[in-house]
């Protein structure tokens, strides 16, 4: 049986804040992980209600490596959401993927070092699969979205997570073109492998920036350039957002690889897990941890 499906989404750089909904309403949320980016915003489009988080906070107040994905990540969970799209900027590593170009993710190179990539981190071990990040249901959704809204666009691409703050040095932006990475960014990492852990559906939708700095024709990457791009590539992640509202739920995830997927994961003995972790992961893990 599967549960009533909510969207949440979580705006990257450049999406602070949405336009255009009804009953708008900022709520302060805490989870055993600490606060999240921000207080989460509560919207309705039609009838539709969804959760919006700013990843850096409103007025972009937070570096990559400093986000607290879990906190972000069981906030949305505790507000019910089930499919989670991720809008981020992201630097192109191909020549065909323009600024101002949307990249459907399907795939993921995690380079980051710094920060806890994991749920799962005391007394209670889990591995889920990572195979497959992306929910395929949801993929369909954003590339139909964007389609329609005539907004240039690429299903699929792997997207290399660097740790940042700093953009990458010239031997590094080669390097990733030759692993044959499309664009690189810092933030979908740990963001993706902790939505899988709660058992929540997620798709990155990328937004293109700039060539990194391996493109001879043009100018290493600068935060003006970025911002830019970013205000023109707001406008149309919005439309985009407010066509995966009305739509997300046409599409079936009924196979989705992160349903049900702790039912395989969890490797500790039921006898070894104390109350307190129990507790500490009932939002996330609930459904299992709490089976007798």
């Amino acid at each position: 049986m599967m549960k009533k499906r909510k969207l949440g989404i979580i705006g990257g750089s450049g999406l602070y804040k949405m336009e255009g909904f009804e009953k708008t309403n900022w709520k302060k949320i805490k989870t055993p992980w600490g606060l999240p980016s921000d207080e989460i915003l509560i919207a309705k489009l039609g009838e539709e209600e969804i959760c919006f988080i700013p990843r850096h906070s409103r007025g972009h107040k937070i570096n990559p490596t400093n986000i607290n994905f879990r906190a972000n990540i069981d906030a949305m969970k505790q507000l019910g959401v089930t499919d989670l799209i991720s809008v981020s900027a992201v630097g192109s590593l191909k020549e065909n993927l323009e600024p101002g170009k949307f990249v459907i993710v399907d795939q993921f190179i995690d380079r980051t070092f710094s920060r806890v990539k994991t749920f799962f981190n005391d007394e209670i071990v889990a591995h889920v699969s990572m195979a497959k990040p992306i929910s395929p249901g949801l993929a369909d959704c954003c590339e139909a979205a964007l389609k329609k809204l005539n907004i240039q666009s690429q299903r699929g691409g792997t997207y290399v997570v660097m740790e940042g703050p700093q953009f990458s040095t010239l031997a590094e932006s080669n390097l990733y073109r030759k692993w044959d990475a499309d664009v690189i960014g810092m933030t979908n990492m740990p963001e993706a492998k902790l939505a899988r852990e709660a058992e929540i559906r997620y798709c990155t939708v990328a937004m293109v920036t700039d060539y990194d700095c391996w493109h001879p024709e043009h100018e290493e990457v600068d935060v003006n350039m970025v911002i830019q791009t970013l205000m023109k590539n707001a406008a149309n992640a919005q439309n985009m957002i407010k066509e995966i509202i009305k739509t997300f739920k046409d599409y079936s995830v009924e196979k989705d690889p992160a349903n049900e997927c702790l039912d395989v994961a969890i490797i500790t003995d039921p006898k070894s897990r104390t109350r307190k972790t129990i507790k500490k992961l009932n939002n996330i893990a609930g459904r299992v941890l709490n089976k007798k």
